[in-house]
């Protein structure tokens, strides 16, 4: 499996300039934070865990892309040579001249691989792909609002998992920087819709942000179907 950042399409700015684009006015203490992550090996759970006087200073500007490519050997699916496929996951403000589009992603969230399917795997949705130099060391990152799990296991009746968003304390989605390489593939949402009605106005690309919760569908395809049990 790998995944990179294309070089087409970039631009570089400074955190400080971005962040309202984005409406995440903390990106930089995100990036501080990040960077302490990568240094001492710490999960994205630790989020709160270093105080702000243990944080590395960073000044630099970032570059931001639109997408990323993921590239993963899945023989089931109509793939290239020796099974291998790709597949591009974007995050922009602005897709074919209309919404923003932004994937959802499968994170490898048990680098040692002791446990199998959704129990090894979380789910986010990308809001920036971007990269950065810090002390000669290049970072591929992204922004990502996290999903868990709901329950143990998966639905009895799809045989999906669901997923919900994960809020903090003040109504904002839980938000924190990853690497690149722990991203394994895009992911497919589906909205509980439950009993009531749906809006007319309702469309793809508002659906992330109107329901509650979401199966995990594993049935897009055959490679998702083998990692999403």
């Amino acid at each position: 499996m790998e995944i990179f950042l294309p070089t087409f399409t970039v631009h570089r700015v400074y955190p400080e300039d971005i962040a309202a684009e984005i409406e995440q006015p903390n990106l930089l203490d995100l990036i501080q934070r990040f960077i302490y992550k990568q240094q001492s090996h710490h999960g994205h759970d630790s989020d709160s865990d270093s105080s702000v006087s243990a944080l590395p200073t960073f000044y630099g500007k970032i570059t931001v892309y639109p997408s990323a490519v993921a590239t993963f050997h899945a023989p089931s699916d109509i793939s290239g040579i020796g099974g291998m496929r790709r597949e591009r996951i974007r995050a922009v403000k602005s897709w074919r001249k209309g919404p923003g589009r932004y994937d959802t992603i499968f994170v490898n969230t048990d680098p040692s691989e002791s446990m199998e399917g959704m129990e090894g795997l979380e789910v986010a949705r990308v809001r920036l792909f971007f990269s950065f130099s810090h002390d000669n060391v290049e970072y591929p990152c992204a922004l990502v609002h996290w999903f868990s799990r709901v329950g143990d296991l998966p639905d009895d009746h799809t045989g999906m998992w669901v997923v919900e968003p994960d809020i903090t304390d003040d109504g904002e989605p839980f938000t924190s920087i990853i690497h690149l390489d722990t991203i394994v593939r895009a992911s497919h949402l589906l909205p509980v819709f439950g009993q009531g009605r749906v809006l007319k106005t309702l469309t793809f690309t508002n659906t992330l942000d109107t329901f509650t919760r979401f199966y995990v569908n594993k049935y897009i395809d055959h490679h998702a179907f083998e990692i999403a049990f």
